[in-house]
């Protein structure tokens, strides 16, 4: 269980910052701290760019080099999106910059792997995503309902093509990477069932707790598969 499930490799001070940042915008936004809660959240993806800007997780080749800017857009965009969903009237501009994370995301997952290498993963991801669009279907406004079902369909490719990414390198490193993108998966599941279905007690720490935890993961994994190419 241990070699499964524990993220390989060290970490670097800046990824414990996250956590930390991660942890009080968790806390902030359940205690319904706003003013709080909009310093700590997008401090915590700044400090995840910081962790991937680290000299220890310099590049040693060019498609690593490739990697780590994907890995930057990606995070980038995150930023913008959490930024755009604490503001009123926001939600569309936030929905399209964590659509351009989820694509960048895809593209890194695909520099070190074949195009969506395991048709399993594909299909479950793709019939999960169909299964959480038809419960939010009802609920949403109709100017929302296509940009959500594309948004859908992306972060599920995203899923699929980490966890495939998984089970072709078949590295503690790439399973890390993998359980983030399902956890984004679920992050987001429950970010459209607060908003659209019906609010959540604990939404300020499910929803965050693992967003975080996604990313967290996510970074992780990436810098560690970067210095192990």
């Amino acid at each position: 269980m241990r070699t499964i499930f524990m993220p390989p490799g060290r970490i670097h001070v800046w990824q414990w910052v996250l956590l930390a940042l991660g942890a009080g915008a968790m806390l902030t936004a359940q205690a319904g701290w706003v003013e709080l809660h909009r310093v700590f959240k997008p401090l915590a993806m700044v400090a995840a760019l910081l962790a991937v800007c680290a000299p220890r997780f310099a590049p040693r080749s060019a498609r690593r080099l490739r990697a780590r800017h994907w890995l930057l857009a990606a995070l980038v965009f995150s930023l913008a999106g959490d930024v755009c969903l604490m503001l009123d009237g926001l939600f569309i501009p936030g929905l399209v910059a964590f659509l351009c994370a989820h694509v960048c995301y895809i593209r890194l997952f695909a520099l070190d792997a074949p195009w969506l290498p395991r048709r399993t993963p594909l299909v479950a991801c793709l019939l999960l995503g169909a299964g959480v669009y038809s419960v939010l279907w009802g609920h949403l406004p109709a100017e929302l309902r296509l940009p959500v079902a594309a948004y859908v369909l992306v972060i599920a490719l995203m899923a699929a093509q980490a966890v495939g990414r998984a089970l072709v390198r078949a590295s503690r490193a790439a399973r890390c990477v993998a359980y983030g993108a399902l956890l984004f998966m679920l992050s987001d599941t429950l970010l459209a069932v607060d908003r659209f279905v019906q609010p959540l007690a604990w939404a300020g720490l499910g929803v965050l707790g693992t967003y975080y935890a996604a990313q967290w993961l996510i970074v992780h994994g990436m810098l560690q598969t970067s210095q192990q190419d």
